[in-house]
Order: C-alpha cells, then sequence, then structure tokens
C-alpha cells in the first residue's frame, strides 16, 4: 500500500467527521463482519428523496471505518437514486485503493452494505 493511500485511510479513520448517532434519522441499518468483527450502523436523514445528512457508529479496523467516514461524506447532499448507484469500485476509488485483499475487501464494503440495507430495508421510517 502506497503512502498515499495510508494518507488517505488513515486521516479518515483518525478525524471522522460523520461518527456519531443521528437521534432524527429516517433510515438505519447495521452490518457486521464476523471474521473480523467489525460492526457499523449507518444512520441517514432523507428529505424529499435527498440525503440530508449522514453518520455512522460502530467499531473496526482503519479500512471499515474510513470508507464509512468517506463514503458518507460523499453522499450528503445526494439524491437517494444516485447514492443506490454507489458500487464497490466507488468504495475502493475512496479509499484510494487501486487493489485489496479478500479479506480486507469485505471491510470496505461493510458500510456499503448497511447503506444498501438501510435504503432498501428501512425506507422512510422510524431507525430500527
Amino acid at each position: 500500500m502506497s503512502s498515499l493511500y495510508t494518507e488517505i485511510i488513515t486521516d479518515a479513520y483518525r478525524y471522522p467527521r460523520h461518527r456519531g448517532g443521528l437521534p432524527d434519522a429516517t433510515h438505519s441499518h447495521e452490518e457486521d463482519n464476523p471474521l473480523c468483527g467489525d460492526q457499523l450502523r449507518v444512520h441517514l436523514r432523507v428529505q424529499e428523496g435527498v440525503v440530508t445528512e449522514a453518520k455512522f457508529e460502530g467499531q473496526g479496523c482503519a479500512i471499515s471505518q474510513a470508507a464509512a467516514e468517506l463514503i458518507l461524506e460523499g453522499i450528503q447532499g445526494q439524491p437517494v437514486s444516485a447514492v443506490r448507484e454507489i458500487t464497490k469500485d466507488t468504495v475502493l476509488e475512496e479509499l484510494g485503493l487501486p487493489s485489496i485483499s479478500p479479506a480486507r475487501l469485505k471491510c470496505a464494503l461493510l458500510c456499503l452494505s448497511a447503506l444498501r440495507g438501510a435504503l432498501d430495508l428501512n425506507p422512510g421510517n422510524v431507525p430500527q
């Protein structure tokens, strides 16, 4: 891993701006990775089809937590339709990782799973 990639991940992990609860969230979902113990809950506030605020809670490795920070930063102000189009490649690009081991890929994609779960399993309902 190059120093640039390490710097991106380290900064997002150490100085998250989207960590915390969101008491008035309209969407919320939790995922975990039993292989490594990472756990992540994504909270969203969606108004008129736009993500107006996004937060996360949880614990895990630097990659899972940095991915959550970077992805949630990017979705604020975006329409839900655009958020639904986020892919594995989008996550890896945000992390600055052109390639990653299969075990670390699960860590990197934990946020994407939680985000999709929040949008698909809890559309507009009170947080779980």
